[in-house]
């Protein structure tokens, strides 16, 4: 029988240095071997960071998202307010057939289709954001535009009306400093969420009254078979499309700018073959890796994964980022190769659980990246890559701030320091 080490994520990223630069810690995890045992804030279990497990796991039909379908105790009780009440019943937190109608209902809303026909807003949005952050000659890319895009495209999207958008993004940006996810974090954070909860009901009863074509709209009036989604599913559900559609771009935009300019040679061939922003895209996502881990599953039954006995009921976490980063799925894993092909990362997630927002996250990135590299022509960072400043949350990868030295394209442009 095989056996198992256990580890404590959180010590393993307290560190700054580990949070930068995450890939030996996950080399580390690998080496321990295919599955791990959790002890830390994630509440034990096992711990997977290899990607054949990962991948399989992933789609496997045994392991459940949501913990009541192994007997354990709902995270729902009579005592649990209202706001965690709405963020428990979450789509990503349920198993079909539930897990199946919600997504089949908000599907009608969100297709490819309708994010596609985003591109051209959010090239106007980029170019606007552009325009202002160009007067100056050092930029914050994560306040100038990695935050401020998919925020403005997100507010649009929702349907929040143009006199609300300065109050909605107030509420949303004085959210954003619950990045540890520690006890006190979220008690401090809880009163900032029932204020944006309250905007996000209103807006829910405007559009019932008032609708447009916008996605709140949509979800108001999205059926299936006769079935609709009720208040708290709705809430949940913009919820869930407004943080992980927002995070995901953030960390994907600054994550992915910053390893271009730490590697010259990958930005000047982006720089000279444009079309290769697809590939360059699908690899940023998996080197740089904006999400740690997905949401936990539960073993429906008693299982075995690489020879470890997994008791009905254990809670596994899916380590996607290591998984990204493992060398016997991905040759040369720990470089960063614009033009890797075939690039089957995990970011997204696989199966029934593939995150809904990719579409909109790819677009996001494959119109504000580019736009950046043809507004200026030479960018390098202004301050030591040792000095950025990362965020603390262990699922959730990006810098606070990137400061850029720019030169505008067509002027001359200074040796590079970096």
């Amino acid at each position: 029988m095989a056996t198992t080490v256990r580890v404590d994520l959180r010590r393993e990223f307290a560190d700054a240095g580990s949070r930068a630069d995450p890939g030996p810690v996950y080399a580390r995890l690998r080496d321990l071997g295919p599955v791990l045992r959790s002890k830390d804030i994630l509440g034990g279990g096992f711990l997977l960071p290899r990607y054949e497990e990962v991948s399989r796991v992933i789609k496997d039909p045994r392991f459940a998202s949501d913990r009541r379908n192994v007997g354990l105790r709902s995270l729902d009780q009579w005592w649990t307010p209202g706001l965690l009440r709405l963020l428990i019943s979450s789509m990503v937190l349920k198993d079909p057939p539930e897990h199946r109608r919600l997504r089949n209902l908000v599907q009608k809303a969100f297709t490819p289709a309708r994010v596609e026909k985003l591109a051209g807003r959010v090239e106007e949005i980029t170019d606007e954001l552009l325009d202002a952050a160009a007067a100056n000659p050092v930029i914050d890319l994560m306040g100038d535009l990695a935050l401020p895009l998919p925020l403005t495209v997100i507010a649009e999207m929702l349907g929040v009306p143009p006199a609300d958008r300065v109050r909605f993004r107030t509420l949303f940006a004085a959210i954003q400093d619950n990045s540890e996810m520690t006890p006190a974090s979220i008690v401090r954070n809880y009163p900032r969420m029932r204020r944006l909860t309250g905007f996000l009901q209103e807006l829910v009863r405007l559009r019932r009254e008032q609708p447009g074509d916008d996605l709140v709209s949509a979800l108001v009036h999205a059926e299936e078979a006769g079935d609709r989604l009720d208040e708290d599913e709705l809430i949940s559900m913009v919820f869930l499309l407004l943080f992980a559609g927002h995070e995901t771009t953030v960390n994907l935009i600054g994550n992915g700018v910053l390893e271009l300019v730490r590697r010259p040679d990958q930005l000047q061939m982006l720089r000279d073959d444009p079309d290769l922003i697809g590939t360059a895209i699908e690899e940023m996502l998996r080197f740089t890796n904006p999400v740690g881990f997905v949401a936990p599953r539960f073993a429906t039954e008693d299982v075995e994964i690489a020879g470890v006995p997994i008791p009905r009921g254990s809670m596994v976490t899916l380590l996607i980022a290591s998984a990204n980063l493992d060398e016997a799925a991905f040759p040369d894993a720990d470089t960063l190769d614009i033009t890797r092909s075939p690039n089957r990362h995990v970011s997204f997630g696989l199966g029934t659980h593939f995150c809904l927002g990719a579409p909109l996250a790819r677009l996001e990135a494959r119109i504000a990246i580019p736009a950046l590299l043809r507004r200026f022509g030479h960018l390098e960072l202004a301050v030591p890559a040792d000095q950025l400043p990362w965020r603390r949350h262990i699922a959730l990868r990006g810098v606070e701030h990137l400061p850029l030295v720019v030169t505008p394209a067509g002027a001359s442009a200074g040796r590079s320091t970096t």
